[in-house]
């Protein structure tokens, strides 16, 4: 099975690349968790809750049956999220970044206009952490690439990418 991970800073594309993967390639996309999670709690939780939100899109990863999974995240984005906010970040949590679950990570630039939603937070800091999520990226030696511009762009440069992986 072929892994994608789409990541990046809030409100950077990421879900609706992740739509359009699906689309192209007739495939179900695995959704953050952390939304579903959020969603439950009102956006209400504490560094904790991070762990279970790992734990939760882990299941969803490995409980995916098919050809390309495509993830709508991957756990560098719960590392990101713990360093910014809390200035710490869990073993569990490490651990999941360090291990290789994704072929390919899709990195979104956030050059696209922010939309406002009652789980984002950080509409002020989307090209710093953009730059986290790249340092991080490389410092994991994970396979990556930069998507930006409009739409069709990300999506044509991603599914050359995931076609090449296809081929190997």
């Amino acid at each position: 099975m072929l892994r994608i991970a789409v990541t990046g800073p809030e409100s950077s594309g990421k879900t609706t690349l992740c739509a359009a993967l699906a689309e192209h390639y007739q495939v179900p996309y695995i959704p953050e968790y952390a939304r579903t999670y959020l969603e439950q709690t009102q956006g209400q939780y504490q560094c904790s809750d991070l762990d279970i939100i790992a734990q939760g899109q882990l299941e969803s990863l490995l409980s995916f049956k098919g050809q390309i999974a495509i993830c709508d995240t991957d756990f560098s984005v719960l590392e990101l999220w713990s360093k910014y906010k809390y200035n710490t970040v869990s073993d569990d949590i490490k651990e999941l970044v360090a291990k290789d679950y994704f072929d390919l990570h899709v990195l979104c630039t956030p050059d696209m206009p922010w939309e406002p939603d009652p789980l984002r937070e950080n509409p002020n800091s989307r090209a710093e952490l953009f730059e986290f999520y790249k340092t991080n990226l490389n410092k994991y030696n994970k396979n990556f690439i930069v998507v930006s511009g409009p739409h069709e762009n990300r999506l044509k440069k991603s599914t050359q990418a995931i076609d090449c992986l296809k081929k190997v």
